[in-house]
């Protein structure tokens, strides 16, 4: 309502929002080891000024983001903004490919802009399996006043940060990992750092509040490591408005299945009798059923909720339909005046075809997982600081994978995994999982179109069952059991971004690649330079700066 008045207002006026630097942000992050017990069992977590979960940012599109992480941990460190699309600026996006780490007792600032976004995010570090243990938090980027909502203002905006967890240690799960072992399955699953019971059994306080006949934003994001999530509230429906940065068109929904990695907003009124309820998550397509519980709590309410928890679904049919019913807003505007639609994706000739499969084998004894019989291996040099200093040779070879993938059985090959996308092509990747198990794929520096899914192996014609009008631009998709699912994007961002399994354990072992885009004018317009707070380290620790872009 507010703000509908306020865009009113500056039209009748004649005024315009005329700002000669976008607004800052600043943080000061001290990361810290500390003992957590989200289970019930101690365990080192990895804190953020004294926070588990970390704190939550709170930007409005274009806002610049200045964070000071100061390093406390005994070991290197990095954060990434997961997507924060980093305009021109893979400087900022924290993987191993593109920054030197903060080294312990050393810090860094981060500065980057939320430049055109808008929509619900997080924030995790990067590093071996420090995700594990904590780190993390919520990243909105808010509408500018100027930009139409296409919902009213909520009462309230809520974060909800849903995950699996493990009571090892990061370093203990690492060591598992390297022995060529896997974690297993997680110990239980938790909501903003909570499994719902104390020690005792007993219900722990309520996490949000709502007042009776309001409505509440609640952004809910799988910041787990493994494991796909259903996210429900007892007795309550949910409209969903908000994927990964897109508006949505607003269909009701039960329950959701979220994605490691992905964020959805959902619209939540409080039409039910005054009493505490339920918000539950629950695992997905797995042999096994974890559960968290969080309370919802109507202001002044004294009666318990019922212990009559809402059913998940079942089967990955349920899921691959309701991801189907997932559809673009096209008349809503986003960080723009111009409405999501005028981006008419489906009418754009594809210039090349990526076909990427992932597999399980093993390297020198050890498991690994990989993409077109490559996987990846980080580098003492940083890769784009290596190819911004002239000495990639040194470092990686360029395209050693193919855009179709291996014969079956072929060998694993252990080795750095760039891929050369030329500027400005719109390129259509398509990711097959032939194993029993889920997939997500998340691309920093890009959303993209997930335009088609799919049992079995992909071909040409499974171009015919695309959707090419009003799939939701998105930076995370999944692939079901033996199952595919096709992206579109333009690569118009130059940089050297991460292409990465969402699910860490994999990602760990190999299961990611960088794609460079290089813009052949060097300019400015194109890309930033080098900033000069940047770390430097490995092959270019010691060599003069590159002449600046013009």
């Amino acid at each position: 309502m507010l703000r509908a008045a306020f865009v009113v207002l500056l039209s009748l006026l004649g005024l315009s929002a005329v700002r000669a630097e976008d607004p800052y942000l600043y943080y000061t992050w001290n990361v810290s080891y500390g003992t957590i017990s989200p289970l019930g069992v101690p365990q080192q977590g990895i804190l953020i000024n004294g926070e588990f979960p970390g704190p939550n940012i709170n930007s409005t599109t274009n806002n610049n983001i200045v964070v000071n992480v100061y390093n406390n941990l005994d070991e290197p460190f990095l954060f990434t903004w997961n997507g924060i699309q980093q305009r021109k600026n893979s400087w900022q996006d924290g993987t191993a490919g593109s920054n030197c780490p903060i080294l312990p007792g050393k810090n860094f600032t981060y500065h980057f802009q939320v430049k055109d976004q808008i929509g619900s995010f997080v924030y995790f570090p990067t590093l071996g399996m420090q995700r594990a243990v904590g780190g993390f938090g919520g990243l909105r980027v808010n509408s500018r006043l100027l930009i139409p909502v296409p919902f009213d203002d909520p009462a309230d905006d809520y974060t909800v940060l849903i995950g699996d967890w493990y009571t090892k240690s990061h370093k203990i799960l690492e060591k598992i990992l390297d022995a060529g072992r896997t974690v297993g399955r997680p110990a239980g699953l938790l909501i903003n750092g909570h499994s719902g019971k104390n020690g005792a059994g007993k219900d722990e306080p309520p996490l949000f509040t709502m007042e009776a006949k309001k409505t509440y934003r609640y952004r809910i994001c799988n910041i787990g490591m493994k494991v796909t999530l259903n996210f429900r509230i007892q007795s309550h429906s949910m409209t969903l408005v908000e994927m990964d940065g897109s508006h949505t068109v607003q269909n009701n929904y039960d329950s959701l299945d979220i994605h490691v990695g992905q964020c959805l907003s959902v619209l939540v009124t409080a039409n039910q009798s005054p009493r505490d309820y339920y918000m539950v998550t629950s695992s997905r397509f797995t042999k096994y059923m974890l559960t968290a519980t969080g309370i919802v709590r109507y202001a002044g309410s004294q009666t318990p909720p019922s212990q009559d928890l809402p059913e998940a679904p079942a089967g990955w049919a349920w899921s691959f339909n309701q991801w189907r019913s997932f559809r673009w807003n096209l008349t809503a505007s986003a960080a723009r005046p111009n409405p999501q639609g005028s981006y008419h994706y489906g009418s754009i000739n594809i210039t090349r075809t990526i076909r990427l499969v992932n597999s399980i084998g093993n390297v020198d004894g050890k498991r690994r997982y990989a993409l077109n019989g490559v996987t990846h291996q980080d580098t003492d040099t940083p890769l784009k600081l290596a190819e911004y200093y002239g000495i990639a040779d040194k470092v990686f070879k360029y395209d050693i994978i193919s855009d179709e993938p291996p014969a079956d059985g072929a060998q694993i090959k252990l080795a750095p995994n760039v891929v050369n996308a030329t500027f400005r092509t719109f390129i259509e990747i398509v990711f097959e999982n032939p194993e029993r198990s889920m997939q997500a794929y998340h691309l920093d520096g890009y959303s993209f179109f997930p335009v088609g899914m799919g049992h079995g192996k992909w071909t040409p014609a499974s171009r015919k069952t695309y959707n090419l009008l009003d799939a939701v631009s998105r930076h995370t998709i999944q692939v079901y059991q033996r199952s595919w699912s096709a992206v579109m994007l333009t690569f118009d961002n130059a940089g050297m971004w991460n292409l990465r399994s969402e699910l860490w354990e994999r990602r760990y072992l190999g299961q990611q690649l960088y794609f460079t885009v290089q813009s052949p004018a060097r300019s400015l317009r194109d890309e930033y330079n080098m900033p000069d707070n940047a770390l430097l380290c490995g092959e270019v620790a010691n060599l003069p700066k590159p002449p600046s872009y013009v």
